[in-house]
Parts: structure tokens; sequence; C-alpha cells
């Protein structure tokens, strides 16, 4: 008692090129609607959204003649597209392995004059050592930023004398290392 497993899309859209490959032959929508699920097992609702996914992937080919829409699809089509597809791929490969080839060359270049020596290695560490003291002076400056005249320049003092009390109080207790207190 095994359910009957439906078709994917890609499948439909597969069957559907099978049958304009093997009849070699032009159809109308009305046509395909009878012979798809008749031949090829796909449900006669699904017949216009593949056979227009199939048109609107260049796979198969219409024309509008009168008031009716011909539809079709010969093998020679989709051998060419291939090899059209297969050309354009090789020429993206092999500028892909040119690209690969120089940047190769550059890596190759830019090692030299950086060889793993003695003297290389003492200057490396030397490097790191002088970027820790230089974070570690980035932080003591910090911390002693408000004491810089420029920044106390640029501080507000209003004209009423109990702002900076109050400006000192939001601040910090503790201001360029003393303890102020207003009692």
């Amino acid at each position: 008692m095994s359910k009957k497993k439906g078709l994917n899309f890609e499948e439909k859209r597969a069957r559907m090129m099978e049958i304009f490959f093997e009849t070699k032959d032009v159809f109308q929508l009305k046509d395909i609607e009878k012979i798809a699920p008749k031949e090829k097992g796909i449900t006669s609702m699904s017949v216009k959204e593949i056979l227009q996914s199939l048109v609107d992937d260049g796979m198969v080919d219409t024309d509008r003649i009168g008031t009716s829409n011909y539809f079709w699809a010969f093998p020679s089509k989709a051998l060419h597209a291939r090899k059209r597809k297969l050309e354009e791929l090789e020429s993206q490969f092999a500028e892909s392995s040119q690209k690969k080839e120089h940047l190769q060359k550059s890596i190759e270049k830019s090692k030299t004059g950086r060889e793993d020596t003695e003297e290389r290695e003492a200057l490396l560490k030397k490097l790191a050592a002088l970027r820790q003291k230089k974070e570690q002076l980035k932080k003591e400056i910090d911390k002693y930023r408000e004491c810089d005249p420029d920044v106390v320049e640029e501080m507000p003092w209003p004209q009423n004398a109990f702002q900076p009390e109050h400006w000192i109080r939001r601040q910090s207790p503790v201001i360029c290392g003393r303890v102020w207190s207003f009692s």
C-alpha cells in the first residue's frame, strides 16, 4: 500500500523536454496538455507552468501565429546550448588558471627577503614588544586624559559659581588624582 510519489519540478521539466526531443514536432499548449499526462505522467494542471519555465530558460522556443501559440524544441538546439555553455566554462577556467598562476608568482615574489632568519625573528619579537608597549602607553594616557590642559580648557565653565562644583561631582569624585570634597 505504498503511495505513488509525485514528480518534482526538475523531473517534470526533464520529461517535458523528452516529449519535444522524441517527437521533434511543434505543439500547441492544448496538445501538450493532452500528451504530457498520458505519456510522461505530468499532471495537466502543471503543464503550463513547466512549459513557461522552459520557455523562460530558453530551452523551448515559442511563437505566436495568428491566435495560437506554438512550442518546439529540437535536440540540436540543446546540443548547441550545451556547447556554448561548455566553451564559456572552459574560458572561465582558463582565465581563473591564469589568475591563480599570477597570484602564485606574486606570492613567491613577496616571499623573497622574508626568509626566516635569526635576525628577522629578533626584529619580529622586538616589533611585537614595541606594539604591546604602545598599547600600554595609550591606556595610561587615556587614564590621565581629564588632566590634559586642552581638555580642561574645552570644559564649559559657566558664569554661576556652583555649576563647576556640580560638573565636577558628576564627572568623578577623583579628578586628576585629587579627591574633591564639597561640604
